[in-house]
This record gives C-alpha cells, sequence and structure tokens, in this order.
C-alpha cells in the first residue's frame, strides 16, 4: 500500500524480483477515462535495461497485461489491476547469499524479520525491479494529468559527482524536459553526458557501481492542491518516492540549500502577470504549507550506487556466526539512475493526482 486507505487513490504492488509474475492493483480512478495502452507501454519501457555501459544484462520484456480496469482503452470504474510476466528470473545467482547478507541490502533486516525464512532472490519484495508496476501506475496518472494540462517530468542531474544543468542554477524549459524523454540517458544538456558515461564505465571495469541525483519537475499544477501535515503535497510525494529502493534523500526546491540563504533571498516574492499569480522565485519548489502555489513543482531525488557490485566484500555468515567475505554474482546496473528516471516520474505523477482527486 502506498497511498492510504483515507486517500482517494489507493495502490498496491505485489510480487516478487524473481517470482513468475509482478503487478499492481490501482483504486480511485473513476469511469469512462481514455488510456492509451501503447503509450503506457513506451512510459514503462524507459525503465528496461538496455544494452548500455550503466545497464544490467537482465533483458526482461515488461510487456503489460491489463486483467481489468481497461477495456477498449477506457477505465471501467473497477479497480484497475496489471502484470508483468517474469521471464528471465535466475534463482541460481543467489542459492549462495541465503545465510551471507549482502552489503547495502534488505537482506540482513528482512532475515531478521521472516526468522530467515523469506526468499530474497534478486531483493524479493525490496528490489529495484518492484518499480516496474510502479511506473504502470505512474503511467496512467500521468495520461490523466496530460488531459487537464498538467505536465510531468524528470531528468538526470548529477552522476558521480558529475553534475549537469540543475533547476537551481537554471531556468528549465517544459520543452527542455520533454526532450529528454526520447533519449535513454536523458539529460537535460549532453555536454557533460560523456563524463558522467565515462565514470560509470569506469566503476563497472573496477566491479564497482556510482550513484547521482535525478530532478523532477511539474508545470502547469493548480494552486491549492495538498493540506497541512502528513497530508501535505510533500508528504504524499516524499513517501511515494521512498518507496524506490534505491532513493536515499528527497528535497523540494532549493531543499537544504535553502538553510544557506537570509529571509528575504529565500522568500518567494508574488507578482501579477497578465492576470496569473506567480513569484520572481521558486526557492521552496512550488510548494508552501504542505499546498501547491501555481509555480512549478521541482524535487530532487538523490540515487545511492547500485549496492551489489561484484567486488570482494566484508560480511558475516549467519548460519555459523562468523566473519567471511563476499563477491556478487548475477545481473546488475553499474548505475540505476538512468532507469530510476521514469520511476520519479510515476511518483510525482501519483502524488499529484491523487491531490487533484
Amino acid at each position: 500500500m502506498l497511498l492510504s486507505d483515507n486517500h482517494k487513490l489507493s495502490l498496491r504492488i505485489w510480487g516478487a524480483s524473481h517470482a513468475d509474475a509482478i503487478g499492481m492493483k490501482l483504486d480511485g480512478i473513476e469511469k469512462g477515462i481514455k488510456i492509451n495502452v501503447d503509450t503506457l507501454q513506451a512510459f514503462v519501457d524507459r525503465r528496461k535495461s538496455v544494452k548500455s555501459v550503466y545497464s544490467t544484462s537482465r533483458g526482461e520484456e515488461d510487456k503489460i497485461v491489463i486483467t481489468k480496469g481497461i477495456n477498449d482503452s477506457v477505465t471501467t470504474g473497477e479497480s484497475i489491476e496489471a502484470a508483468i510476466f517474469n521471464k528471465t528470473q535466475r534463482k541460481s545467482d543467489y542459492e549462495n547469499l541465503k545465510h551471507t547478507p549482502r552489503p547495502s541490502h534488505a537482506d540482513y533486516p528482512a532475515y531478521v524479520k521472516y526468522s530467515g525464512s523469506y526468499d530474497m532472490s534478486g531483493g524479493g519484495k525490496f528490489s529495484g525491479r518492484m518499480t516496474a508496476p510502479l511506473c504502470i501506475a505512474g503511467g496512467i496518472a500521468k495520461q490523466i494529468l496530460q488531459e487537464k494540462g498538467i505536465f510531468v517530468g524528470a531528468y538526470i542531474a548529477e552522476i558521480g559527482g558529475i553534475k549537469g544543468i540543475s533547476y537551481k542554477d537554471s531556468d528549465i524549459s517544459l520543452a527542455q524536459v520533454e526532450k529528454t524523454m526520447a533519449q535513454p540517458f536523458g539529460v537535460i544538456d549532453n555536454k557533460n553526458a560523456s563524463l558522467m558515461l565515462s565514470a560509470i564505465e569506469k566503476a563497472k571495469l573496477d566491479g564497482d557501481s556510482v550513484g547521482g541525483v535525478i530532478e523532477a519537475i511539474s508545470y502547469n499544477v493548480p494552486a491549492g492542491l495538498g493540506d497541512a501535515l502528513f497530508d501535505s503535497l510533500e508528504s504524499t510525494l516524499a513517501k511515494l518516492l521512498f518507496g524506490i529502493p534505491a532513493v536515499k534523500g528527497v528535497e523540494f526546491g532549493l531543499g537544504f540549500d535553502i538553510s544557506k540563504l537570509l529571509g528575504s533571498k529565500a522568500n518567494d516574492c508574488y507578482y501579477f502577470e497578465q492576470g496569473k499569480v506567480k513569484t520572481y522565485t521558486n526557492n521552496n519548489g512550488g510548494i508552501l504549507g504542505g499546498m501547491s502555489t501555481g509555480m512549478p513543482i521541482t524535487c530532487r531525488v538523490a540515487i545511492k550506487p547500485t549496492a551489489s557490485i561484484s567486488k570482494e566484500q566484508n560480511t558475516i555468515n549467519l548460519q555459523t556466526g562468523t566473519n567471511t567475505t563476499i563477491a556478487i554474482k548475477g545481473r546488475h546496473d553499474a548505475c540505476i539512475v538512468p532507469r530510476a528516471v521514469v520511476c520519479v516520474e510515476a511518483c510525482l505523477a501519483l502524488a499529484i493526482l491523487e491531490n487533484i482527486l
């Protein structure tokens, strides 16, 4: 459950990384809304592995199978249910890891929680694989928002410490964000893209990995969405974003950097432009008091380096109670960031739709 029962929208995600299938159930979408299934598939395809230095060799098809709630490309008002069948799962890669938890994975806390009985192949339900059904729900939300004139997008802002263009230091247009969606390696400006890719390749050759930062922006969001305290727009979005396993930090607008400014510099002052209320700056990321201001909603998401690396690392043997080492085999991304962009986009779309509903 990602959105609470107290809210209009309810999302459940089921399955596991190396189960026969994964899927989602989305409640709260009214009858009669057109959903382009081909566009939805294209959206989910953006998180698929590709032939690149940064991507895993696990080439899942990720074909969406809608079993309920959409008929002839129109919502029926029932729960929308969809599945993706895992066709290249390989549990044998994880046989030797049952009692030796992988560093920075959920293996050890899951071992404690489930008394050693949970199948952690590929990370089980704690795997980034579970973001595929998240993208199905987010893709549906994004299409509904587009019909309302609201655009949601995301892009790579930083990888391995190499920075690209950020909304923090540049005005980023809707057209610029849209352009990145046609690219498997979505950056606003390609100037540093080659440096980012080189950093990923260097880490991969060394049996290592790198992380980075994804930025998300939503344009044309009406003012007044959200509420105070735990029903704030930020609360809803943060809960969804931290559902992406690799996310370790979320900030809105200038985020932590706003703490360095004087109030006179941090405040977003209002003005009228052709009868519309705007602010000269957008340091608060289009959200004040938990509610949208009508300015673009902006947020940054920190993605940790891929935890599965082939370098030998220290760990423990839970069966023998001894210290040992581990070298992880299998198929893993050298950098999760490029494939996680669409997942961040999905979360922002779901959060905004939830607050519209």
